[in-house]
């Protein structure tokens, strides 16, 4: 099968072009490269996914050519957006990046000959607060981040109904591990520790809950869209682990694989963040066979592995 990647130097979309690429399918991944994080991690991913045989674009996703170069895929995976809780990021970054993407891709995609589905990468921000309920709870998002995600999603969604575009969508839970964003928790926890620098931790937030995911747990739940595309057509998962971890445990646990403590600069509470986040997958075990295996601890062992010998003194950012 033909398959595009959005957001295929990032995080999560760079190991998803990579095992689709394992798998044999023949994998364009595509990536405005845009100046939310360095642009050194992100070439360090393209990198490692061109050697894995993915054809790379750097590209705006709202440029015209857009529609040349996906003539002929027959599904596409959409991970590229505008991520994070910020408070300098301006509204209209997510807008453009999270929304008007999403339109212009549904666009090319509603004309393709043999298209099969539109993957719609979405976040556990739709629920809000507390985000533990199923797929059919209302949305009730707190954040630029998770207003823009939850329009996109009903978007992609209003494009399968109105239009019978062939899509799905998938909210994904708390990522972490190998090519983790710097912003988040994990990677700049690891980097603040190596450097013996103050790690920035907002007031309560030790206390936050969350459903940290391995990538590659979550990577095995995109996948298994693959063989159900008729059973995935018009529906919503959560895709996460459902096992909660607090952050201060998370910490916890980095301190132990490095054998280092960490040092914190405390900031006050952030606006729009998360309390909790338990990712109830029934439905994601029932349709699609889902089960993340992957224990926390585990997953950060990989992490700081990764961060030692790829990132920390090669790559500067």
């Amino acid at each position: 099968m033909k398959i595009a990647v959005t957001g295929a130097a990032g995080f999560i979309g760079s190991h998803v072009t990579e095992k689709l690429a394992e798998l044999g399918h023949e994998v364009i991944g595509i990536d405005g490269m845009t100046s939310y994080y360095a642009r050194s991690l992100k070439e360090t991913n393209a990198e490692d996914i061109q050697a894995k045989g993915v054809r790379f674009l750097e590209m705006d996703l709202l440029d015209e050519q857009l529609k040349e170069e996906l003539a002929d895929i027959e599904l596409i995976y959409h991970l590229a957006a505008q991520p994070g809780i910020s408070a300098t990021t301006p509204f209209e970054h997510y807008v453009r990046n999270n929304l008007m993407v999403t339109h212009h891709l549904l666009e090319i995609c509603e004309n393709l000959p043999n298209f099969a589905c539109f993957v719609n990468i979405s976040t556990s921000s739709v629920y809000g607060k507390m985000a533990t309920e199923a797929e059919d709870a209302m949305p009730k998002p707190t954040s630029y981040y998770g207003v823009t995600k939850t329009a996109a999603e009903q978007l992609v969604m209003a494009y399968h109904r109105d239009k019978g575009l062939p899509a799905t969508s998938l909210r994904l839970y708390s990522v972490c591990g190998p090519r983790e964003r710097p912003e988040k928790l994990y990677s700049k926890l690891i980097r603040c520790i190596l450097e013996e620098r103050p790690f920035p931790l907002f007031e309560g937030s030790r206390d936050h809950s969350r459903s940290f995911t391995y990538v590659g747990d979550i990577v095995n739940g995109l996948i298994s869209v693959l063989p159900k595309i008729d059973d995935v057509n018009g529906e919503i998962f959560n895709i996460g682990s459902d096992i909660e971890h607090t952050t201060g445990e998370g910490i916890e646990m980095i301190e132990s694989i490095l054998g280092k403590s960490a040092k914190f600069d405390m900031l006050p509470k952030r606006p729009g963040d998360q309390q909790r986040t338990l990712a109830n997958i029934e439905k994601a075990g029932r349709v699609l066979g889902y089960e993340p295996r992957t224990p926390l601890y585990e997953a950060l062992e990989h992490q700081v592995k990764w961060y030692k010998t790829r990132i920390h003194n090669q790559v500067v950012f």
